[in-house]
């Protein structure tokens, strides 16, 4: 069938670019991240940005980037913002295509590049990737070492819109969050965007709704009862590399996470899932 072709950016990064009956999609094996995914006949869902510059061992601004294993900054000024998987090469270590038109894509983290001095624990982790009509990204941790670990991460999907200032995100209603160091709940049936928003909700429904004037994307989760709801803005987006100032106009993130009081104690020998699955409603 071979809906699935290996490609090479311009810069040097390789990608799965995967063209079905279905849908359309692109993979980077660089952070084993998920950069565009489009079903046939409907607008793209996920967003990129246009300022994005492809250099190798920069992470990709857009798509759905991979944070673990922790989430945001930790303490210390050379901890690496959003964890240590981003920036590196996975192994696609399996390609399945289906005669429907679903593709199963899996990548594993190499365990030697992970550096000890921030995570000194033996683990596993896997990426797995079911596309379609809807797209469903996994990200699985398995404890091989003698001890526990705890880990934060999310799955950072950023999702486009043609205008900010149409778009809304219902289900998160009654649904207290954290936002610059003050705790409050939403009231409103729907969130809408006014102003930077920096809110993680601690014990949100296992699925929103996100409107916007190209119909309705509908973003669900399993085993995370945390999410994270971002745009930057219009001073913060100035500030951000590798985002136009006018870019926050086009894009929301809606992020499946285990953050908060939903971080993961990991015992030896047992795993973890996270997942997000998204696609138009």
């Amino acid at each position: 069938m071979g809906f699935i072709t290996l490609q090479r950016h311009p810069k040097g990064l390789e990608y799965l670019r995967i063209d079905t009956p279905t849908f359309e999609a692109e993979v980077y094996l660089q952070g084993a991240q998920l950069t565009h995914f489009k079903p046939k006949n409907r607008a793209a869902i996920l967003w990129m940005s246009d300022e994005e510059s492809y250099e190798p061992g920069n992470g990709l601004r857009g798509g759905v980037p991979i944070c673990w294993p922790w989430f945001g900054k930790l303490p210390g000024e050379d901890y690496p913002q959003h964890g240590l998987v981003r920036k590196l090469p996975w192994q696609l270590v399996k390609s399945h295509e289906e005669s429907s038109g679903q593709v199963v894509l899996q990548f594993q983290f190499p365990q030697q590049q992970l550096n000890s001095m921030y995570w000194p624990f033996k683990c596993e982790v896997t990426v797995e990737m079911t596309l379609s009509s809807t797209a469903k990204v996994s990200i699985t941790t398995k404890n091989l070492d003698d001890k526990p670990f705890v880990l934060t991460q999310a799955l950072h999907s950023y999702f486009r819109t043609s205008d900010i200032l149409k778009t809304g995100v219902s289900g998160l209603q009654d649904c207290s969050y954290l936002e610059f160091g003050h705790r409050s709940t939403d009231k409103a049936p729907i969130v809408n965007f006014t102003k930077e928003t920096d809110r993680v909700y601690d014990d949100a429904p296992s699925q929103q709704l996100i409107h916007t004037p190209e119909g309705q994307i509908s973003v669900s989760r399993r085993h995370s009862k945390s999410c994270v709801l971002w745009n930057p803005w219009i001073d913060k987006a100035k500030r951000l590399e590798r985002f136009g100032d006018d870019d926050y106009t086009t894009m929301v993130c809606l992020e499946a996470a285990n953050v908060l009081q939903d971080q993961i104690h990991l015992e030896p020998d047992n795993a973890y899932t996270l997942t997000t699955e998204f696609g138009w409603q």
